[in-house]
């Protein structure tokens, strides 16, 4: 099912070409978890003729808006040493508590200097990452969605069938785990559902009781394409969380 094919996917060229025109907006690379988003950034920027830094606040070291600054003022730096400017990319942007506030502080200070610093950042919470531009960045940014894969990229790159691809899903990142589909479910609850309600869901609003939150999310999906009553979704609900479920809800 898996081949060792480096696949190249529709947005690199459109990440290559931003990053070579002259500076005109912040580049938004927003989408899903596991869909290959930083991969698309390395194989776009790969020879690109223009100095690149690349810096993630995907690490264990607690980061705030000062991590922000000390990446901006080394790729000004670089910007002021070659004649075509520099490229910053900032992964996991969303980690970054009012990033999209500081970016815009840096980044009207550039144009104003006109600096020819170009920037990317990259979000896996689309749902973080919209409110962060809506709110500070208006007019400053273009969006280039990547998106769970086609079913023809994952047939290209993986050989996967229609019946697959519809069973499995877009997912590259779990492709190798398809034929024990007991660790791939795994993986998908662990890596991508459980890390979407943790970091995204209860990170943008109060949920009073986060496990019922979880168990609904389970129902839903035990439940996908079939009509489920309400009374029933909620009997089911109650059996699971008898001290924490009110049926008067």
């Amino acid at each position: 099912m898996h081949n060792n094919k480096v696949f190249v996917r529709n947005c690199v060229p459109i990440l290559r070409k931003r990053a070579l025109e002259n500076r005109k907006f912040i580049q938004v690379v927003a989408g899903p978890r596991q869909v290959g988003k930083t991969t698309a950034v390395d194989q776009a920027f790969v020879d690109l003729g223009i100095p690149t830094l690349y810096a993630s606040a995907d690490e264990a070291t607690l980061k705030d808006r000062i991590w922000i600054e000390q990446q901006w003022v080394a790729a000004r730096r670089l910007a002021k040493e070659g004649p075509n400017g520099a490229v910053l990319v900032l992964d996991e942007i969303q980690k970054i508590p009012n990033w999209s506030e500081t970016l815009k502080t840096y980044w009207d200070q550039d144009t104003r200097s006109q600096l020819p610093l170009k920037v990317f950042v990259l979000g896996s919470a689309p749902l973080l990452i919209e409110k962060g531009t809506a709110d500070s960045l208006a007019g400053r940014f273009e969006v280039i969605p990547v998106t769970h894969w086609f079913f023809s990229e994952m047939r290209e790159a993986f050989n996967l069938s229609l019946e697959e691809f519809l069973f499995f899903g877009g997912y590259p990142g779990s492709a190798s785990l398809m034929q024990d589909e007991s660790r791939w479910r795994s993986f998908i609850c662990n890596s991508l559902v459980e890390t979407t309600i943790s970091r995204d869901i209860l990170t943008m609003v109060r949920v009073d009781k986060p496990a019922l939150l979880r168990q609904l999310l389970h129902l839903a999906c035990n439940y996908s394409g079939q009509i489920l009553s309400y009374e029933k979704m909620l009997g089911q609900l109650h059996d699971d969380f008898p001290n924490h479920f009110s049926k008067k809800i």
